[in-house]
């Protein structure tokens, strides 16, 4: 009874996503409340308006009642939802009205949970959480301990969830087809029960974006890494706020993309990026991965760089830096907008990968 109760809530939540002109009604809680739990990179200049752009942003509570409401900036974009143990639903901040959302209605009277994760690119948007609105007298109850094991993935769009949502290749990108949360990213998290940030954009590479001149961007991954939010200068990043075990760097799709990448190039900005990765993270693996979508010379230049990269740093001292590579796709599990993985093609590299990471791991 209590699944059905639930699946009719999410139903009607999934429908009424409108905002309310009027005060709200209820308890409402402000982002600064300490039982509130963030992960990922989130621009807290603005404590009252926490604002991010990476997918894969995380909010979670703890909360009684039997009714939940989201507050957010209008115009956010996509989050996934979930709550107690039901399936997860989508949760759509589109409209320039939209800033209040009902989550769920008619729970059963108790405590309950909520996971939030942001699951499109959100740099042009800026999406902003401003809140919950819970019942009269509900309240946040303390969550408990963060995962030990945790995880960062630094990538391009395969790693944001570029249209898997999608079925028709020749589709081209849009807000409503990429769904960060279907990636191999998140689910290898979810299956190795780790705590993970994810620090990627679509186009970006290692030298070189899509499309750019073979000498390279200057706003390529290692430019943009150091702050918080992509293309924005107002915020470095804390690093002290998150700290990995591993780190999984899935680069040079992009880089190879129209034309042939320069090899030394390549290689040099590899190297360098995996020095200021071990700058930050001293006692983490890292690992270098090939993405799915890479195929003839362009995987073979990528391997070769991957290979290069390692044998250097291990050269030089840094025993810690591993390669993995992930099957590349056939179309046997389908394509997701503009030739990209599929939600079905995520879920084979995230079985390979965390099969790989169990093991490096020992998790």
């Amino acid at each position: 009874m209590r699944k059905i109760i639930l699946f009719i809530t999410f139903l009607v939540a999934c429908i009424t996503m409108n905002a309310s002109p009027v005060k709200p009604k209820g308890t409402v809680i402000l982002p600064t409340d300490l039982n509130i739990r963030y992960t990922g990179r989130i621009n807290i200049n603005d404590p009252f308006r926490p604002m991010f752009v990476y997918p894969g942003v995380q909010i979670e509570a703890r909360f009684t009642g039997t009714s939940l409401r989201m507050m957010a900036k209008p115009e956010s974009g996509y989050f996934m939802a979930e709550i107690d143990h039901a399936e997860p639903f989508k949760v759509a901040f589109t409209g320039k009205q939209d800033s209040i959302v009902q989550l769920a209605t008619a729970l059963p009277a108790g405590e309950h949970h909520v996971k939030l994760t942001y699951i499109i690119e959100g740099y042009q948007l800026k999406a902003e959480f401003w809140g919950f609105i819970l019942d009269e007298d509900g309240a946040l109850m303390r969550l408990g301990p963060r995962p030990d094991r945790k995880i960062e993935f630094i990538g391009n769009s395969i790693t944001c969830g570029y249209g898997c949502e999608s079925d028709d290749p020749n589709e081209h990108f849009s807000n409503e087809t990429e769904n960060h949360y279907y990636t191999y990213a998140a689910r290898t998290a979810r299956a190795l029960g780790a705590e993970y940030q994810a620090v990627c954009r679509s186009g970006i590479g290692i030298y070189r974006n899509y499309d750019g001149p073979e000498t390279g961007n200057p706003d390529c991954m290692p430019a943009e890494y150091p702050y918080t939010n992509y293309h924005d200068k107002s915020q470095l990043w804390d690093f002290s706020r998150f700290t990995p075990q591993v780190v999984c760097l899935n680069l040079g799709t992009n880089d190879t993309s129209t034309g042939i990448a320069d090899q030394a190039r390549l290689e040099e900005a590899y190297y360098n990026f995996v020095k200021t990765l071990r700058g930050y993270y001293p006692n983490a693996k890292i690992v270098l991965l090939t993405g799915s979508m890479l195929g003839g010379e362009e995987l073979n230049i990528v391997k070769k760089a991957l290979d290069n990269t390692r044998n250097r740093a291990r050269k030089a001292g840094d025993k810690e830096i591993y390669r993995f590579d992930m099957t590349p796709q056939t179309g046997s599990l389908g394509y997701g907008a503009d030739w990209h993985p599929s939600i079905a093609q995520h879920e084979q590299m995230a079985k390979e990968l965390t099969t790989y990471l169990q093991s490096l791991m020992n998790w």
